[in-house]
């Protein structure tokens, strides 16, 4: 195993963006939009989470080289009845991608919302027939020269 060498790319102004998904209950929902989840507001927490995953995410995935990062914006967004997605977009001025960085932001997020919720998910059996989460995928990556 080796560290890919990025010595000889240039410098250049990277984005990247990831989204998934979090299925959970409608009456988990119906908690997060009224305010009423025990553990806090899991759309506001689940952000933090996401931009320190962000931050940390060479800690995390054996050879991934640490950047730089400009900017980490994360989005959480309640779609449906029993869905909510989170996206993540991640930018930096570096020798290499940050696509990683969007995806560990994006899994944390979602990762994070879980774990505030997951007393609500539970079944009878403390199993969770119906929490998934889903459909986590770059969606879109840039990357152009940095102007001198």
């Amino acid at each position: 195993m080796t560290m890919v060498d990025v010595s000889a790319k240039p410098e250049i102004f990277r984005q990247a963006t990831a989204t998934g998904y979090i299925r959970l209950k409608t009456e988990t929902i119906k908690l997060i939009r009224e305010g009423r989840v025990a553990k806090g507001d899991p759309l506001q927490t689940s952000k933090t989470a996401g931009v320190l995953a962000a931050k940390r995410t060479s800690d995390m995935i054996p050879l991934c080289h640490p950047l730089p990062l400009t900017n980490v914006e994360i989005s959480t967004k309640i779609v449906d009845k029993t869905t909510v997605r989170v996206t993540a977009t991640v930018k930096a001025k570096a020798q290499t991608g940050v696509e990683m960085e969007a995806l560990a932001a994006t899994v944390v997020s979602l990762l994070t919302m879980w774990d505030m919720v997951k007393q609500y998910e539970k079944d009878a059996e403390g199993q969770y027939p119906t929490t998934r989460i889903e459909k986590v995928q770059v969606i879109k990556k840039l990357k152009r020269n940095v102007p001198q």
